[in-house]
């Protein structure tokens, strides 16, 4: 854990990336994956090695920091801190899901959050290694926090399809929102019925379901949810859970 001195350090970098426009309020404080690897962030007084993502024993060495920053929308100073903090969680270099779980599990006591873990974790592992590197992670993150609206849905169709074979089912779209409102308990207001995520993914799956085939192509879940206010705030719904 950080000592007083480290986290007055790590704070004084936060606000020098706030003013820089970096991480924002609402990607702090909503996004659990960001609070908990920047919770456990361990800043040195000055850049290192180590900030150039080079360390001596680990499990999987990352990119360097300019690749990465080349590859996100992420700057230099902001993948210093959530690797660090990346670091000092993991420091073999990657996460297995069992760990993954973990870090749901703390966010959200209230409810049962490792089914939902599964399937975000799934989601991030795009090489489908049963592991996320620090590449996977910023990779995942700049596309939630700082993509497109069409880069944001491509993952969310990605999240949806389950089985990963280019469509989602009532079932996968079942599956998913059933573990949400499992992950969110009775912090819900109003306490949401039994029978509500069926009744919400019904009237999804009629809407995008264009030609009544029975799953749902990436093309017409895009296009349903761009022009559908309701669905797109409702879509919106696993960025408040990441």
């Amino acid at each position: 854990m950080c000592t007083p001195n480290k986290r007055t350090q790590w704070m004084e970098d936060l606000q020098d990336i706030r003013k820089d426009r970096g991480f924002s309020r609402k990607v702090l404080f909503n996004c659990c994956l960001v609070r908990r690897v920047i919770t456990w962030a361990s800043p040195k007084p000055k850049d290192s090695v180590e900030d150039e993502l080079e360390l001596s024993t680990v499990r999987h060495r990352p990119e360097g920091l300019e690749q990465l920053e080349a590859r996100t929308r992420f700057s230099r100073k902001e993948l210093q801190i959530l690797y660090r903090g990346f670091k000092n969680e993991c420091p073999s270099g990657i996460v297995n899901e069992e760990t993954f779980k973990d870090i749901y599990a703390q966010f959200f006591p209230q409810g049962e959050s490792s089914t939902y873990a599964h399937f975000l974790f799934n989601a991030f592992d795009t090489d489908h290694n049963g592991s996320l590197s620090f590449e996977d992670f910023v990779m995942g993150l700049s596309t939630l926090l700082r993509g497109t609206i069409q880069e944001k849905l491509n993952w969310a169709f990605n999240l949806y399809d389950i089985n990963k074979d280019g469509y989602i089912t009532k079932e996968e779209m079942l599956d998913i929102m059933k573990a949400i409102y499992d992950m969110m308990g009775k912090c819900t207001y109003p306490i949401l019925k039994e029978e509500t995520p069926r009744q919400h993914v019904e009237v999804f799956f009629q809407k995008m379901d264009k030609n009544k085939d029975g799953v749902v192509t990436i093309d017409e879940f895009i296009d349903c949810c761009q022009n559908d206010e309701n669905i797109m705030r409702s879509m919106h719904l696993f960025e408040n859970v990441l």
